[in-house]
Formats: structure tokens, C-alpha cells, sequence
């Protein structure tokens, strides 16, 4: 039997996507609560994670397994209906793969969307985040490893691991349609339980605005790629400790539908600018 190595994974699953979608310029990874942002796509045509050669299947709640190409403000545009995690059991290139298929299939800027905790205690749930550096905090690197040449060095710089131009115009689009949004610092940590309020005290003094179970890995390998990079948080709950109540995902869903019309508008903004 023989054994496919990870590039040839990631052209097997690149060539099932271009057959059934296309190919996109922008890319957006869809995190919890906001899948239905697809519904904005012109033309779509979609193929399910199942149907991808070597491509992880999202077990959580909230990401449907879906991925869809279609047109948006004339724009060529892939939509993850669901991202992977690590604590879900995958490894972390397997985490990472559907980035490296966007970087097979020419895909320029990639727009990162997650649910996250609230650290910072000027927060509040319903708020909107633009992610401007990141903390990782896992102890896990998507890097590790033999470095795929072909894609990048063996060790990328993370200076401006996030767009600084994307950052501007995404507040630029935040301004001109009066959504209120934050700045701040993601942190990875790995869960799959939510932090206990020791680690968010710990994260807030680290100097985090908000954490949560996804996205560094994507922004990571992202960056080693070339791609540029835009990332956007719901501040679906704030973390454990600041609030004196537990934490549960039913909560994540539901805040993530309250207020994914005015993300929804954000996103149709900034890449309607792009």
C-alpha cells in the first residue's frame, strides 16, 4: 500500500475542490455560530468535507462540514462551513490542511473568524474584535516538523503575523457603518474544556483580550504560506471568572446568532473593499 505523503494530500484534496467549486481570490473561515454567513454567496456551489480526499470532518456543534465557492461584491469567494480543532483529536497539520489547500489553489487573503471568550473587562458579550496579534499558549506548533519548502522557511517571521493593511481598511469599513469594534490579542489555549479563571487571570496579565480553541494554528501557517491574513472575533461570552456563571456552548450559539446580521455586514464590507 502506498503511503501518500502530506503534500500529495493537500493536491488530492486541492484538485476535489477546484473540480466542484473553482477556484476563489479570498477565502473565509467560518467559526461557530456564524456557518450561515454562506448564505450571502452568488452563485455557490459547495462540496462537503466527506467528499474532500484526506480532509478532516468538524464534529462540533455549529460547523456543518461544508465548503463553498461562489461570488460576493464580484468577488470570487471560498467559504469554510466549519473549521477543526486539536482537541477534537487531530493533529496539527490535519488542522491546518484546509489553509494549505487555499495556498495550493491561489488564494491571496484569508479572513479568520472564531467565537471567543472575553478577557479583557472592557468587553462585553456581542462584541466584535479585530484580532491584531495573537498569544500561544498551547504549547503546540503547526510548523513542527520537516518545513514544507514549497510553501514557505523553516522559520517565518510573525512580526506582522496579522495584516496591518487589512486592518486599516477593516477599521475603515467598521467606522463608515457605525459597528463598534474592538482591538486586541487573541490567545490560543487547547481545550476542549473551557479555562478556569486562574488561566484567563493569567492570559489577561500576558496582555490577552480574548481566548479561545482555534485560529493561531491557521494564522501560523497562513503567514509561513505568504498569505495575508485578517482576523475577526464574536465575543460570544466573557471568559471564566469575569462573570460569576459557568460557561457552556448552547451560550456560544446563541450569542453568535444574535449578532451575526451586524457581522454579516462587517464581512460584506470589508470585502466589498478588498
Amino acid at each position: 500500500m502506498t503511503v501518500l505523503t502530506y503534500a500529495e494530500k493537500i493536491n488530492l484534496a486541492a484538485t476535489a475542490i477546484e473540480r466542484a467549486c473553482g477556484k476563489a481570490d479570498i477565502a473565509v473561515v467560518l467559526g461557530s455560530g456564524l456557518g450561515d454567513y454562506v448564505e450571502a454567496l452568488q452563485d455557490a456551489s459547495s462540496i462537503d468535507y466527506h467528499d474532500i480526499p484526506h480532509f478532516p470532518i468538524s464534529t462540533v456543534e455549529g460547523h456543518k462540514g461544508r465548503w463553498y465557492a461562489g461570488t460576493l461584491h464580484g468577488k470570487t469567494v471560498y467559504m469554510m462551513q466549519g473549521r477543526f480543532h486539536a482537541y477534537e483529536g487531530y493533529d496539527l497539520a490535519e488542522v491546518t490542511m484546509p489553509i494549505r489547500v487555499m495556498q495550493k489553489l491561489g488564494v491571496s487573503t484569508i479572513i479568520l473568524t472564531n467565537a471567543a471568550g472575553g478577557v479583557n473587562l472592557d468587553y462585553q458579550a456581542g462584541d466584535l474584535m479585530l484580532i491584531t496579534d495573537f498569544l500561544n499558549l498551547s504549547g503546540k506548533n503547526p510548523l513542527t516538523g520537516s518545513n514544507l519548502d514549497e510553501y514557505g522557511p523553516r522559520f517565518p517571521d510573525m512580526t506582522y503575523a496579522l495584516d496591518r493593511e487589512l486592518q486599516a481598511l477593516t477599521l475603515a469599513v467598521a467606522e463608515k457603518q457605525h459597528i463598534p469594534l474592538q482591538k486586541g490579542v487573541y490567545c490560543w489555549l487547547n481545550g476542549p474544556t473551557y479555562e478556569t479563571p486562574a488561566e484567563i487571570r493569567m492570559t489577561r496579565a500576558l496582555g490577552a483580550d480574548a481566548v479561545g480553541m482555534s485560529t493561531v494554528p491557521e494564522i501560523i501557517v497562513a503567514r509561513h504560506g505568504g498569505t495575508r491574513v485578517l482576523g475577526l472575533s464574536c465575543i460570544t461570552n466573557m471568559a471564566a471568572g469575569v462573570l460569576d456563571q459557568p460557561l457552556n456552548h448552547a451560550e456560544v450559539m446563541e450569542m453568535g446568532n444574535k449578532v451575526k446580521d451586524t457581522f454579516r455586514k462587517l464581512l460584506d464590507g470589508v470585502i466589498e473593499a478588498l
